[in-house]
């Protein structure tokens, strides 16, 4: 018997041994060509493919196994090399990437970032080199492009995001100052067109926003290309040609992942930043402003009394900042610098002396092209900061062109030089650049409130696209246009809270405020910065309900599109009682309300049709009666 079994263990394992020879090399050939990174087990899973047979690179995004994105082309032509096929693997270089800052505004200042990066190095049979670089944290995944010098321009790129064709978007039509609407279709059925980058998906995994950071001027602005029908949303660059001189490394391509709380919570494009570029920021300070256009207009920016008025207000409320729009410096169309005593022509040496004797520091509004050349703004920069104006609202930029990205690198090295806080108005959006630049205060891109076609869903829809990615110059509080705005009273006292801006320009009238008691001292009491952010209910284009805390207070901001309801907010902003005070709409005008609900309560809000409340929470004990300081 032991003959028998011998032969039959030696012929088990002669098996063993070629099924281990045949299926080995498969093994490894398929990992080769297939890579993944993701930052843990719940957090977005990225994995990028090569095609054998055609030497093409896609990248797929799941979460818990979920589809995110579909597997989506990737690659880059320049002028020398197309790097989207016939790409052969050379190596790959794994690191944990690990950084914390500080910044001077945003969801929070205290910013915590952990990503794991895969970076891919492949050749073409020319012998041109591309490297992709992969990013993946708990809150999104990013890739970008690294070049080496001799690639030549870039022609474009072949990059692209395919969402099943029955994901809902909530896309805004791209246009150069980014003011487009939202408005909610399906991936396929959204009309052929042009997108912002900022789009917003929902799919089996999660939320997901498409987005871009450490846009500069050695590349060019990116939109998204879509033809109706499909899931695909390709990416087109501003410029039919990119130049560059030497090795390139694009923008990141990113990926916003995760449930709504975590995308509306998320600071993924500026973790994916440059640490900031200005060593000394303590003269930059955030802060609430009066804001005189939609007050006054063009009139009153040409009036030193009115202005002067303004700042009174602003000083009487404890404001610490009042913006003077377009006007102030115009004689005709501008002012003639080649005049040797241009300079003293103006009043707002003046007024800026009269505001900061009242504890009030003056921003002024300013057309780009007084700052379009090294000259220009050799002119006006050093003249304002000797003034003691303490920022400038640049606007009228209307490009994401490289040659305006340029621009932007100049005057932010400028204006940061000169002790210029920043609100970009005309512009690009956020792209991470308050990150590395913080005195940018605040960013438009936005169909703001001076927009007479907003709709109480774009409302809704802005905290989960546009301020995900940073501040939002949407200037709240224009009391005074009703019938112009879709909102009620109390929404538009939410929407202080709801939307985040370093500068947060309130732009309704004195007297419009004075009339809305409640509101003007709710807006009194908004603090110049957030320590943390909450989004406690939401569904884009339904409601909104953010919590921002500041200290050991909470916030309140909730807008809602729609008819009237009894809306029900889960409470959570930590464990123990609160004092929850809400201004509402009423029957004759805002009321105020005053509940004490633990933790995890649910605060219960009547709202109007197109309406929406603002509130605060604060810490309860006996004898506690407010949360007003």
């Amino acid at each position: 018997m032991a003959f028998p079994i011998r032969s039959a263990v030696a012929a088990l394992c002669a098996g063993l041994a070629a099924t281990l020879l045949t299926t080995a090399p498969a093994r490894a050939e398929k990992q080769e060509h297939a890579w993944t990174v993701s930052a843990g087990a719940h957090a977005p899973r990225a994995r990028i493919t090569l095609d054998d047979s055609t030497g093409t690179l896609n990248l797929s995004v799941t979460r818990d196994g979920r589809t995110v994105i579909e597997p989506s082309p990737v690659g880059i032509v320049t002028e020398q090399a197309d790097t989207s096929r016939e790409l052969r693997f050379l190596h790959r270089k794994n690191r944990t990437v690990e950084e914390r800052y500080r910044t001077k505004s945003g969801k929070r200042l205290d910013r915590r970032v952990r990503m794991h990066e895969t970076r891919l190095s492949f050749a073409t049979p020319a012998g041109a080199r591309l490297d992709l670089l992969v990013r993946a944290s708990a809150d999104g995944v990013a890739y970008r492009y690294v070049l080496p010098a001799g690639h030549g321009d870039v022609l474009g790129e072949t990059s692209a995001f395919n969402l099943p064709p029955d994901a809902r978007a909530w896309l805004g039509t791209y246009r150069a100052d980014n003011e487009g609407q939202f408005t909610e279709y399906t991936a396929a059925t959204a009309p052929t067109g042009e997108y912002s980058d900022q789009a917003l998906f929902e799919t089996a995994g999660g939320y997901t926003l498409l987005a871009e950071s450490d846009l500069t001027g050695t590349y060019s602005g990116a939109r998204l290309a879509h033809d109706n029908g499909s899931g695909t949303y390709r990416v087109k660059l501003a410029d039919a040609r990119v130049k560059t001189d030497g090795p390139l490394t694009t923008p990141w391509r990113a990926m916003v992942t995760g449930d709504l709380a975590t995308v509306t919570r998320s600071t993924f494009t500026d973790d994916l930043a440059p640490a900031s570029k200005v060593a000394d920021t303590s003269w930059i300070k955030p802060g609430t402003v009066l804001w005189t256009w939609l007050a006054g207009g063009r009139p009153a920016g040409q009036s030193l009394a009115a202005q002067k008025a303004y700042v009174d207000y602003a000083a009487e409320r404890n404001w610490p900042y009042e913006a003077v729009d377009a006007g102030w410096y115009f004689k005709t169309d501008a002012w003639d610098t080649t005049d040797p005593d241009w300079q003293t022509d103006s009043w707002m040496p003046e007024l800026t002396a009269y505001a900061r004797a009242k504890g009030v520091g003056i921003i002024v509004w300013i057309h780009q092209r007084e700052l379009d050349t090294p000259e220009e703004r050799a002119q006006w920069l050093p003249t304002l900061e000797r003034w003691g104006v303490k920022g400038v609202k640049i606007d009228f930029m209307d490009s994401e062109a490289q040659p305006t990205l340029k621009w932007y690198d100049a005057v932010l090295a400028d204006t940061a030089a000169h002790h210029l806080m920043v609100d970009f108005h005309g512009s690009t959006i956020p792209k991470g650049i308050q990150r590395t630049w913080p005195h940018v205060m605040t960013l438009e891109g936005v169909a703001g409130e001076e927009k007479r076609n907003n709709t109480a869903a774009h409302l809704t829809t802005l905290p989960f696209t546009r301020n995900v990615i940073g501040s939002m110059d949407f200037t709240p509080g224009a009391f005074q246009r009703v019938g112009l705005r879709p909102n009620s009273d109390a929404a538009e006292a939410g929407l202080a809270v709801a939307y985040e801006s370093g500068l947060q320009m309130f732009a309704g009238t004195p007297e419009s405020y004075d009339a809305r008691p409640l509101a003007r001292d709710f807006l009194d009491q908004l603090p110049a910065a957030w320590d943390d952010t909450r989004l406690l209910a939401g569904r884009p284009g339904q409601e909104a309900v953010l919590a921002r805390r500041s200290g050991d207070r909470w916030f309140l901001g909730g807008v809602y599109a729609g008819a009237a309801r009894t809306a029900e907010v889960p409470l959570t902003i930590g464990s123990g009682r609160w004092l929850v005070e809400t201004i509402e709409d009423g029957t004759g005008g805002l009321v105020r309300n005053r509940k004490v609900l633990r933790g995890g309560d649910t605060l219960t809000v009547d709202v109007v049709a197109g309406g929406g409340f603002a509130g605060i929470a604060c810490p309860w004990r006996p004898g506690v009666t407010t949360c007003h300081r």
